[in-house]
């Protein structure tokens, strides 16, 4: 007796559309029409004798052995992108395709002086790069999207294998003309009085940088007392100069030049804590570690 099983494809068009729960944006995500993504899903359901998902013109519900066959795809998509990972392992190193997440506070500041010498010296390598939040990045590592993530530590990131990279500090930004006068160091203390007023400015919820913001201050409960939230350390800066409020920006940017342009003045937080870790993350056991090993080295080497 014959048995038929679902393909990687149509287990691909299953995940997608329980991810973004819209067949267009879903069909988008996997570079297909929304005709070809509802057909495979046809295809599954039929397969499998089952409905899995719900349709209607507004809302695409999941049936509750839909959400155990979601939970059964991610595990089985996983395999298959394991298995690919061994056949390339096998290959010369740091050669063919790296899907490679980056957070929005390390990409623009890291990624200009690395991605040029890297092609130079790496031609053979094809880095396919994607701007995360930390939260989404490491969601999409776990769920096979990527392969690897460049993101700051502290942060919650599961079963991981990682590589250090680089200590990054922290800086406090003042407006230019800020009445304060601010010292050539910040300590932790004087926090509370900067920020009186809600005038603390943040990265919204998902970025990792929020939280390291929070904890050099040894302060977590300003997180209430922050009554702007900016979606880019670029947008913090002109707030700033603007004289909305102080923020917090790690010394990376600084060295790329963030606040050019701006009459921004930034102090060095005194703090042991006051810094972040950026490293390079991916899943654990991955038979491309050494590869991975390897991708380190080359961004410490900036």
């Amino acid at each position: 007796m014959s048995t038929y099983l679902p393909t990687i494809k149509q287990l691909q068009y299953l995940v997608a559309l329980h991810e973004h729960g819209h067949f267009g944006r879903a069909a988008e995500s996997c570079f297909v029409s929304q005709s070809t993504l509802s057909a495979g899903l046809r295809e599954l359901e039929s397969l499998l004798g089952v409905t899995l998902v719900e349709r209607s013109r507004r809302v695409v519900r999941f049936t509750a052995l839909g959400e155990q066959v979601v939970a059964k795809a991610h595990r089985l998509l996983r395999e298959a992108e394991e298995l690919s990972d061994l056949v390339q392992a096998s290959g010369k190193p740091l050669t063919g395709t790296i899907r490679m997440s980056v957070i929005p506070t390390i990409a623009p500041f890291m990624l200009p002086k690395i991605l040029p010498r890297l092609r130079s010296e790496r031609p053979e390598l094809k880095l396919l790069l994607r701007e995360e939040t930390s939260q989404d990045a490491v969601e999409s590592l776990h769920h096979g999207r990527v392969d690897c993530v460049l993101l700051a530590l502290p942060f919650a990131t599961g079963e991981v294998e990682m590589a250090h990279i680089a200590d990054d500090r922290l800086f406090v930004a003042f407006p230019k003309d800020d009445p304060r006068d601010p010292p050539e160091t910040v300590s932790a203390s004087m926090i509370d009085t900067m920020t009186s007023g809600g005038r603390l400015l943040l990265l919204e919820d998902g970025h990792c940088l929020k939280e390291h913001a929070l904890a050099a201050c040894n302060r977590p409960e300003l997180r209430a007392s922050a009554t702007m939230i900016g979606t880019s350390l670029h947008t913090l800066v002109q707030m700033v100069n603007n004289d909305l409020g102080l923020t917090m920006l790690p010394e990376m940017a600084l060295d790329a030049g963030i606040l050019g342009g701006t009459d921004v003045v930034a102090r060095p937080l005194k703090n042991k804590s006051a810094k972040r870790e950026i490293a390079l993350i991916w899943r654990k056991n991955s038979p491309r570690a050494e590869e991975f090993e390897l991708l380190a080295e080359e961004l410490r080497a900036g």
